[in-house]
């Protein structure tokens, strides 16, 4: 597990801070900000704004649904280096945020896809470095994100284009 084979101090310091990246108070406010004060950034940011939030009702159902428990509730020899949790692990809220909002941006500006599906990436192995999360929790996290925004940009051509 990423958590128990790969300690760093380094890691220790940035995790906690790249995982916040993903969280709803980040990814809000950016994106509202960006909505806000960029006229040109306004339509890549409303439809980011879509994809989040239909991705965020979609892992909320998953959630309640699948009801699987963090790792530390399980595993012994979990590292927990962030505040436990009371909500289900599957599938990562924050890494299907961060893919939702990097996926998205990267279709409209295709030079910074690398840096934003890293940032994205980094996210989520955050989420396991903190003992948050399972690696399949990260991974259908990244899709479910990656996918929404797929149906938000499909959906905005189709609505818009006929």
């Amino acid at each position: 597990m990423v958590n128990c084979q790969m300690k760093c101090r380094f890691l220790d310091v940035a995790f906690p801070i790249i995982t916040h990246l993903g969280g709803a108070t980040f990814t809000l406010l950016s994106l509202l900000f960006l909505m806000m004060f960029f006229s040109e950034l306004r339509l890549v940011a409303a439809q980011s704004l879509l994809s989040l939030s239909l991705s965020h009702v979609i892992a909320h159902i998953i959630k309640k649904a699948y009801c699987r428990p963090r790792p530390y509730n399980v595993l012994s020899a979990v590292n927990l280096c962030a505040h436990p949790l009371k909500d289900y692990s599957f599938p990562s809220g924050h890494t299907t945020a961060a893919f939702a909002i990097a996926v998205m941006f990267s279709m409209y500006f295709s030079f910074l896809a690398p840096a934003l599906i890293f940032m994205a990436f980094l996210v989520g192995l955050s989420r396991m470095y903190l003992g948050l999360h399972y690696p399949t929790d990260c991974i259908i996290g990244a899709f479910l994100g990656s996918f929404t925004s797929g149906i938000v940009v499909y959906v905005s051509k189709v609505l818009f284009l006929q």
